[in-house]
């Protein structure tokens, strides 16, 4: 089965292709989610405020420049706000024998390769991680996917589908429960689940959904972590799709400089 990025589904803010869903079998639900996918998309900003659990808040703010190549993603984020990790810049890139990751610290002016538990760490201390975008992937990818029906979110008809990895994969999640907009294709809820309880919860605001060419998006989603009584919001803006992205944007080397 053609794969599902795991960087589009959550850090590309659900893009999605404006035809509705007419196959409503698993295949088509998923046929659609898979023609979310753009070639690139650059995101003018993009905006995180993080809540701790005494109420203490943190915002940083960036720009996110991603691209498909060979059906591989490359994605980087620079950081512009706040002051202490201004110019800060990550980079993802799949590879078939394993993804990169790449981050560049300002204050060392020096690029680091992220290696080993590194890899599922908050970035940036918000409730969003790499593992939770891999742990989508793999699911869709090599796990077992069903269709649980139909129902209703925030007045719009969804699909209902529940994940489950392959008993090969190393998981963090027994299994994610995903809600999927009939209209536009954009995933609008996401529940990871640690054994029968949901850890964390990814909602996409409905209000919050826009056009940019052939695509929908999302222009908000929050992430909440329910164990630690942590959440993340994240907003969008300027997203602009299938344009031309300079390839030093994603070159370990050069990736941090400009944007």
């Amino acid at each position: 089965m053609k794969r599902l990025h795991r960087g589009w589904l959550l850090l590309c803010a659900l893009l999605a292709p404006a035809s509705a869903i007419a196959d409503m079998t698993v295949d088509g639900v998923l046929a659609c989610m898979r023609a979310n996918i753009p070639k690139s998309v650059q995101i003018k900003e993009v905006e995180l405020t993080a809540k701790d659990r005494t109420g203490g808040m943190r915002q940083l703010r960036g720009r996110l420049y991603a691209v498909r190549e060979e059906e591989r993603l490359r994605a980087m984020i620079k950081i512009a706000a706040p002051a202490d990790l201004s110019g800060a810049a990550y980079l993802l890139r799949e590879k078939e024998g394993g993804d990169e990751m790449y981050v560049y610290v300002p204050a060392l002016q020096k690029v680091r390769r992220i290696t080993g538990t590194g890899v599922d760490g908050a970035l940036w201390g918000t409730d969003f991680s790499y593992g939770d975008l891999r742990q989508i992937h793999n699911a869709f990818s090599a796990g077992q996917t069903a269709l649980d029906g139909q129902g209703e979110l925030a007045g719009r008809t969804i699909h209902i589908l529940s994940l489950q990895p392959a008993g090969s994969e190393q998981s963090r999640f027994t299994r994610i429960k995903v809600w999927v907009d009939q209209k536009t294709c954009v995933n609008l809820r996401a529940e990871f689940f640690e054994g029968a309880s949901v850890r964390k919860r990814l909602d996409a605001d409905p209000a919050s959904l826009r056009q940019s060419g052939p695509h929908w998006y999302a222009g908000e989603m929050q992430m909440l972590d329910l164990k630690e009584g942590t959440q993340t919001r994240l907003r969008v803006l300027g997203v602009s799709s299938d344009v031309d992205l300079s390839g030093r944007y994603f070159n370990p080397s050069t990736f941090y400089l400009g944007g």
